[in-house]
């Protein structure tokens, strides 16, 4: 069991560490810039259902490649802003997702309040976000004990 255990803690560390180089920070911005130009093009014509998603989700792969993508000089300090990076940025998310629905509860009740709902499809991704932080923080503290 315990060469399970570490074997597992050395594959978590890997993954953690993991990294795109350098050059796919500009392939990421190329593919933010032109999904972003093609999803205004889209607005003069007329595109099946499923281009909306398609394009939302290239885009969404655009940032990730983005966020994962080593700097020129990747250091310590580097390693740690980005750290405080991704912290504020779940925390802010989540606040978001949080209160954004409420906010257009209240502005749908004051336009057409026969209609007015809260929609809570953030719960799922907020709860696995949240559990899975939760997992692997605790993976990660019992090993580097």
């Amino acid at each position: 069991m315990g060469n399970f255990c570490e074997s597992e803690t050395r594959l978590l560390k890997r993954w953690s560490n993991f990294q795109l180089p350098n050059r796919f920070l500009k392939i990421g911005w190329a593919i933010i810039i032109g999904t972003f130009l093609l999803m205004i093009a889209k607005k003069f014509v007329d595109e099946p259902s499923w281009v909306k998603p398609l394009l939302r989700n290239i885009m969404i792969l655009g940032f990730l490649m983005v966020s994962i993508s080593r700097e020129k000089i990747e250091d310590e300090f580097v390693a740690s802003l980005r750290a405080i990076s991704y912290r504020l940025a779940i925390v802010i998310g989540v606040l978001y997702a949080l209160v954004q629905p409420y906010v257009t509860y209240a502005v749908e009740l004051l336009l057409d309040p026969d209609s007015a709902k809260v929609d809570d499809g953030y719960f799922q991704v907020l709860l696995y976000i949240l559990l899975v932080q939760i997992l692997f923080f605790n993976v990660l503290k019992r090993s580097y004990k």
